[in-house]
């Protein structure tokens, strides 16, 4: 079933870092891909294999009168919460009210009124003190009861299907390896979304910037116009950002800068942050904006207080779909058979298939049931999630040449 597979790849603790030099970034991803490339096989799929970077393939032969298809979903989680003894709860026929998760953590409807959607269904829910790993385990568990349920109903008409389980996506780095020679494929999907009934073909633009903060320490009793105090300088530099810009007063189309990380004392300093925007141009006026920051502390201070390194992550993958609406269209028609209201919405975030699709792979984005990721109050539907597996099995049908 399918709640038992989520249940199952729930409990690999997967989390990916960015504090690592090694591919995959984290050693319990291996594991969970050892353990999805022998389920591949155990369903008796062609070309399965774990390469040396912790990718597994998958291939399932079908009718080439029809079109030859891909999925996608990552193993790792987010860092923003610990993936370590993730403690599932089922909730039978939500009524509606908070969630107590534990005696102090309370998923409350009036801070997440996406619950009310969800009264009479059946959810999957934390613990409180983990992340649930739905993001994406929930995908890979909707692959997977796709696979088995194809094989085990030969009856059912689709073509060749092509399936990849990648790493490091939460890092920005789940197609630094990926191998196209084994995804060959008429187009493909990610399985990286939330609610069943969208189909996302727009995300931001991403970078990241790194602050250095290098200050000047001397003792605080004879400090005066002789210290430069790193941290003091890194919080200057972050005032002088946008205070609107920030996650918690964007949506929509709406771009951010937002600071993941900081660390520092008197003589050095760094901050972290990530830059987003659906519009191109206007990523680029947010990194000028760190630029003109950068040169104004340097200048006011003197010498090179502040380094700034600025790398472009990914692309907006929606100007690649302009003439090639045919993946955007079979889940539409799809969506309407299955009796789903077809809508789509720009990813406030990125997908490994935007990378795909920059590198000539068409791959939208679709839902798999899950809810408020990267935290404590992270839940999965179980409805919705069985949806998505017959939303997939009827795009299959669907896609005749």
């Amino acid at each position: 079933m399918l709640i038992d597979k989520l249940l199952d790849y729930v409990r690999y603790d997967t989390m990916s870092t960015e504090n690592s030099e090694t591919f995959p970034s984290t050693e319990g991803q291996l594991v969970l891909a050892k353990h999805l490339l022998d389920q591949l096989k155990e369903l008796g799929l062609e070309e399965t294999v774990m390469d040396e970077y912790g990718y597994v393939y998958g291939y399932l032969p079908g009718d080439p009168q029809y079109l030859t298809i891909g999925f996608n979903s990552h193993m790792d989680t987010s860092e923003q919460a610990s993936g370590e003894n993730v403690n599932p709860r089922i909730i039978e026929s939500y009524d509606g009210k908070d969630i107590y998760l534990n005696d102090t953590v309370v998923t409350e409807v009036e801070r997440f009124p996406n619950l009310l959607d969800y009264v009479g269904k059946t959810l999957v829910v934390t613990d409180g003190n983990t992340l649930l790993g739905a993001d994406d385990k929930a995908g890979i568990a909707c692959i997977m009861e796709v696979l088995e349920t194809l094989v085990k109903n030969p009856e059912i008409k689709h073509g060749p299907i092509r399936v990849c389980f990648s790493p490091d996506e939460e890092i920005g780095k789940g197609t630094l390896h990926f191998d196209y020679d084994r995804f060959k494929v008429d187009f493909a999907y990610t399985l990286d979304g939330d609610k069943p009934n969208r189909i996302e073909y727009e995300n931001f633009n991403a970078a990241s910037a790194r602050v250095k903060v290098r200050g000047i320490s001397v003792h605080p009793g004879s400090a005066k116009n002789a210290m430069v105090n790193a941290s003091t300088v890194a919080m200057e530099f972050h005032s002088m950002l946008d205070p609107e810009a920030i996650p918690e007063k964007t949506e929509g189309y709406e771009g951010f800068n937002h600071l993941v990380g900081m660390s520092g004392d008197v003589e050095k300093a760094q901050l972290n942050y990530i830059i987003r925007n659906h519009d191109h141009e206007l990523l680029q006026k947010q990194k000028r904006d760190f630029e003109m920051i950068r040169d104004t502390l340097n200048q006011k201070y003197g010498y090179e207080v502040i380094e700034l390194t600025l790398q472009d992550s990914y692309r907006n993958m929606r100007e690649c779909f302009i003439g090639h609406e045919e993946p955007i269209e079979l889940a539409r028609k799809a969506m309407e058979q299955v009796g789903l209201d077809f809508e789509t919405v720009a990813i406030r975030g990125g997908t490994d298939g935007a990378s795909l699709t920059w590198n000539g792979v068409l791959c939208p984005n679709i839902g798999t049931g899950g809810q408020n990721f990267h935290g404590v109050h992270e839940f999965w539907c179980k409805e919705d999630g069985e949806k998505v597996v017959e939303l997939v099995l009827t795009m299959l049908g669907l896609a005749k040449k």
